[in-house]
């Protein structure tokens, strides 16, 4: 049953989400299907989600989940942790992360302001397994002033990313303008969606030109 399945027959908690941020989740989110994962939710909402990602990644999964709301702990269950605290405190982070180990895979769908979302960014991302996915959802509020973003504004998670961009190919900037960093070095794609930004890490990058084959039968222009 696909991911999208799930959420279209759900009959319990609500979940509110876009149906094109399901494109996404299980093209990143489904190689963790039946295996031992530790996922972390950022916001909790109605507890819906937290189900959801129960159903589908399976009885291997730890789900925890976070929220500022008291109310979300009667969500928890033997397999979903819900922890109260606020998503840009770095003690609070830290505690998960003492807590529950590494995480597989980050979902930040907690409360879409850049100062929020960036700070759970900068403490976070570094400490997700070597080989782990980090997802930002609803990033269509990067564009308005009310949660601390517009196009153009330094503040805004998207022109973080778009920034990010250049660190990710830093390896190959001639200049001196963009040196590598550790960023570069962990990160091996990033993809943008309408409303989703996705950051994929990787213990190792083999970055190495080769050219293979019978050099006699090169083209020559």
């Amino acid at each position: 049953m696909s991911l999208y399945d799930i959420f279209l027959s759900n009959t319990g908690r609500p979940i509110h989400k876009s149906g094109h941020y399901f494109f996404a989740y299980e093209r990143h989110f489904g190689r963790y299907v039946g295996c031992p994962v530790t996922f972390l939710e950022i916001g909790a909402g109605n507890g819906g989600s937290s189900q959801m990602w129960k159903r589908w990644l399976g009885p291997l999964a730890r789900i925890v989940t976070i929220d500022i709301n008291e109310v979300c702990r009667q969500y928890e269950d033997e397999q979903i942790a819900v922890r109260i605290g606020d998503q840009s405190d770095p003690s609070f982070l830290q505690s998960l992360i003492d807590e529950f180990g590494t995480f597989d895979a980050v979902l930040d769908d907690g409360s879409h302001h850049m100062v929020h979302v960036t700070k759970s960014f900068d403490f976070l991302y570094d400490k997700i397994a070597a080989n782990g996915v980090y997802m930002i959802e609803d990033m269509h509020t990067a564009y308005w002033p009310d949660y601390g973003g517009g196009r153009g504004d330094p503040r805004s998670m998207v022109e973080r990313f778009k920034g990010l961009i250049d660190d990710l190919n830093a390896d190959h900037v001639r200049d001196g303008t963009v040196a590598p960093t550790a960023f570069t070095k962990q990160t091996v794609a990033m993809t943008a969606y309408d409303s989703i930004l996705v950051l994929e890490r990787a213990p190792f990058i083999n970055k190495t030109m080769k050219m293979v084959g019978d050099d006699t039968q090169r083209m020559n222009y």
